[in-house]
């Protein structure tokens, strides 16, 4: 076992702390900059909803896309650990450069950029931390996942009552600081971290033999296909249900009206107070000789999405302002749903990679949250053209849908996973 594995803490591989805490940061500049950008676009940029929806898309797509050209670079060319260093250090560049109005556009292009060589270059670290067959692992996905949402939680707060209050651009610029601060916890635990990750783990002439069994490419190209749909409905916490928080809801708490970039922290909060009862419940269910299905896992996932903006559409119908403790109620019911689906593909997607393609199968599974992302854009053009209770109905039946495809591939997905 070598001393990257060997040594822990809080039982596991120390280098998942530092993956852990370089994530966090890096997802605080993420969400920061993500809690502002639809609010900054039609308030201080004065664009309509239809382009600011659109506008949002595009940028969230293209954040999901490079990632796929960023994988392959670190794995045959950089290394993960240079793809990360050069890839946040685009991102800080970026983030700053929204600080600035006129380098709106281009900082959106910068960020996403960067984003491509550093987002699959970490999580594709994870399984070098254990040895083959160590039963950690198969938890360790949802442990980064609070990572995520730790940043995510903090930057609403942050960087949202900082952009609200004191200008927008004081916001942009504290999400850079957060992503400087994760590119310093990566540079100073790379003692923690496997060596593999200094060096591109593709050599040029082992090229051909580095390929994906045909069986495992149909089965993640139907599971991103159902997670493309249902992203369509998922990514609105961020573009229609964000606008809903600021015109459709009574943010009233006694005489004073919370934030409504606050409501985007609820979502991570709650990620992380449920996490370790979820995880607690796998356990047993393991230790009972129940047998995992992430497929299967990921569809009751989806369906739970689908019972929170039904919630929605009940209230929108009602008429009027809702009090925001229904919006709260809603995110406890999402979360939910969030915490069966997408942990798990990333996992499903990084646990499936074949040898030496790391970085590039965790990208793949990027690609569904580009697509996602860019139907998510198209699906939040229609807020402002129909009745907000028939739009979130709309929602429900999109993460239906998305359920009923991952469940129609359950039963063979789940004998290919068994048999890797």
């Amino acid at each position: 076992m070598t001393e990257a594995r060997a040594r822990t803490w809080f039982g596991q591989p120390r280098g998942l702390t530092v993956l852990f805490l370089t994530n966090m940061w890096e997802q605080f500049s993420y969400y920061g900059m993500r809690a502002l950008l639809v609010y900054y676009m039609t308030r201080e940029l004065l664009l309509g909803q239809e382009k600011a929806s659109i506008i949002y898309g595009i940028y969230t797509a293209c954040a999901y896309f490079t990632p796929i050209v960023g994988g392959v670079v670190a794995d045959r060319y950089l290394g993960k650990r240079r793809a990360i260093v050069i890839g946040g250090s685009i991102m800080a560049l970026g983030h700053f450069m929204m600080t600035f109005e006129p380098l709106f556009y281009l900082a959106l292009t910068t960020i996403a950029l960067g984003n491509g060589l550093f987002l699959p270059s970490l999580p594709s670290q994870i399984d070098d931390l254990y040895e083959p067959g160590d039963p950690r692992v198969g938890w360790a996905y949802n442990v980064y996942y609070v990572g995520v949402n730790i940043g995510g939680f903090l930057a609403p707060l942050i960087c949202g009552t900082l952009g609200e209050l004191y200008g927008w651009h004081w916001g942009f610029g504290a999400a850079g600081i957060g992503m400087v601060l994760g590119l310093c916890i990566y540079l100073w635990g790379q003692r923690h971290l496997p060596e593999q990750a200094r060096h591109p783990v593709v050599e040029h002439h082992a090229l051909p033999r580095a390929r994906f069994p045909r069986s495992t490419m149909l089965l993640l190209l139907a599971v991103a296909l159902s997670v493309t749909v249902f992203r369509g409905a998922y990514e609105q916490v961020g573009n229609t249900v964000a606008l809903w928080a600021d015109s459709g809801v009574d943010r009233r708490l006694g005489g004073w009206a919370i934030p409504m970039t606050w409501f985007q922290s609820l979502n991570p909060l709650l990620v992380m107070a449920m996490t370790p009862s979820l995880l607690a419940f796998w356990r047993r269910r393991a230790k009972a000789g129940g047998s995992e299905r992430p497929v299967r896992r990921m569809a009751i996932g989806a369906l739970i999405v689908g019972g929170a903006y039904l919630l929605l559409a009940a209230i929108a119908a009602m008429g009027g302002a809702a009090y925001w403790l229904w919006l709260a109620l809603f995110f406890v019911i999402l979360t939910l749903g969030e915490l069966f689906i997408l942990p798990t593909g990333l996992g499903l997607f990084a646990r499936l990679a074949p040898e030496g393609l790391g970085a590039t199968t965790v990208a793949a599974w990027y690609l569904a949250t580009f697509a996602g992302s860019l139907f998510a854009g198209l699906v939040g053009t229609l807020w402002s053209g129909m009745p907000h209770a028939v739009y979130f109905l709309l929602l429900a039946v999109i993460a239906a849908t998305a359920a009923l495809l991952l469940a129609g591939i359950d039963r063979r997905g789940n004998r290919l996973i068994e048999s890797v």
